[in-house]
């Protein structure tokens, strides 16, 4: 059982942050691509869709880039050491097929780190709009939908996006820290807090490896190894109570989740964002959440929002507790994430 007393009592780094602090300091976290920068990312995508191959066996040799890699090292230090998350703004999707599109975004990401599976099918591009996929069906994700996601992490160290298709009406991108929900409970609930580092089970949503219980038993906030690394998917966590083996939730473990979705979702907390066409973000998985509001989709099919997404595992990455091969099989840094079942084959479905 991790003690409070053995954590710092306020975390003050840069990964820490409000997001009435960063919505005022937008120059920390949104890049411009320079007409070179984008020229340089279309090279290495045509050199790469010359040789034939899958975009999802993509590496960082095959995208050679001769400017923008820089910024990509510099952006996965802000990533693991800083910040914890960026928006890179201005490529021009609309003049792209969805190949180059694909060829650009999943190559900037083998600058970053592995590409890993986000489903049992084993797609390291993953579509993220609605299918009309029903929000109640517990073997639903959520992302299929047009509900609003609530705030969570995903099975990876980084998340990506590319904005292809923006919505009608809605669909803004929230982030908040970790590190600050710990801090406001900490000040506020140390004894909630307490609640938040006992396992607590989290739903697979049916993608189940072999070997593995429908569900996973990993602590909201774990302190290993000198960080505080957050595992939250309240949807799931609730979801997975329809297991009788599932570790029952007490009185004061809602209470702590409630807390934690409370301070999750104040507004002077959580960062909102509406990325548009063209924009990428990456957003380091442990120590920030990220959610999404409702919208309303065009009524043509063709104009409908749409982000390609990936999952990421990057060298040089914090070490991660035992417990977390429940959710990564692995715990290797660089080689960890994603959702991996028996048979799955990685590739980069375009559509």
């Amino acid at each position: 059982m991790t003690e409070l007393s053995e954590i710092p009592s306020e975390f003050t780094g840069p990964s820490a942050w409000t997001g009435q602090g960063m919505n005022a300091r937008q120059y920390e976290w949104i890049v411009d691509l320079s007409p070179e920068d984008i020229a340089d990312l279309e090279q290495a995508a045509r050199y790469y869709l010359s040789l034939g191959r899958d975009i999802g066996e993509i590496s960082k040799a095959d995208f050679p880039l001769q400017r923008f890699d820089r910024h990509l090292q510099h952006l996965r230090d802000k990533l693991i050491n800083g910040i914890g998350f960026e928006v890179i703004r201005g490529l021009p999707v609309q003049s792209y097929t969805q190949e180059m599109a694909a060829a650009i975004f999943c190559g900037t990401g083998a600058h970053l780190g592995s590409a890993r599976s986000q489903n049992a099918q084993g797609h390291i591009l993953g579509h993220v709009r609605d299918i009309g996929a029903d929000a109640n069906d517990p073997n639903t994700r959520i992302y299929q939908t047009h509900e609003r996601q609530t705030f969570h992490t995903d099975s990876a160290d980084i998340v990506g996006l590319l904005c292809l298709r923006d919505a009608k009406e809605g669909g803004d991108s929230l982030l908040v820290s970790a590190e600050t929900i710990y801090n406001r409970m900490r000040a506020e609930c140390p004894d909630l807090l307490r609640r938040l580092f006992d396992p607590i089970a989290t739903d697979r949503r049916g993608e189940v490896p072999e070997g593995m219980q429908p569900f996973m038993t990993i602590p909201p906030f774990c302190w290993h190894d000198g960080k505080l690394t957050v595992f939250y998917q309240r949807q799931y966590i609730d979801s997975a109570q329809r297991f009788p083996d599932a570790m029952r939730l007490t009185s004061d473990h809602v209470a702590a989740l409630d807390r934690f979705d409370a301070l999750a979702n104040d507004p002077e907390l959580y960062l909102t964002m509406r990325l548009q066409p063209g924009d990428m973000q990456f957003v380091y998985n442990h120590s920030q959440l990220h959610d999404r509001t409702g919208f309303t989709d065009w009524p043509s099919s063709a104009e409908r929002r749409h982000l390609f997404r990936l999952w990421l595992s990057p060298e040089g990455d914090r070490e991660l507790p035992e417990v977390f091969k429940q959710r990564y099989g692995t715990i290797d840094v660089g080689n960890r994430g994603g959702i991996i079942t028996k048979g799955t084959r990685l590739h980069a479905p375009l559509d």
